[in-house]
């Protein structure tokens, strides 16, 4: 026959063991947790990324337009090119050669 000191023992072993094999689960289920959030802020990072790209590429067009307009933006009295009477189609020409030079250029690189 068993006394409740060895029964209560049997019982307690039996719940550390218990105790045990969840604490295992535990770990197990925060390591995949941990994987699943480490894929998913490195597809959150991708996505970003992507979006920094087509941002720049976007600015990268624009810059030398901008300064093109800054110049011809100035009120200058004495701009030669101001007389001309094609100037204004000139620069339009210009503006669209920067424009589809840079495009060709970036889908050639396959940034675009």
């Amino acid at each position: 026959m068993m006394t409740g000191l060895e029964t209560s023992r049997i019982y307690l072993k039996d719940v550390y063991d218990h105790t045990v094999q969840v604490i295992d689960t535990i770990e197990t289920f925060r390591d995949m947790l941990s994987g699943i959030h480490d894929t998913y802020l490195s597809s959150i990072s991708n996505k970003m990324n992507e979006v920094m790209k087509v941002l720049t590429m976007i600015a990268t067009i624009f810059i030398p337009l901008t300064f093109i307009v800054g110049i011809y933006g100035m009120n200058f009295k004495f701009m030669p090119e101001l007389g001309w009477r094609w100037s204004y189609l000139i620069v339009w020409a210009i503006i669209v050669v920067i424009v589809v030079s840079m495009v060709i250029y970036f889908k050639k690189r396959k940034w675009l």
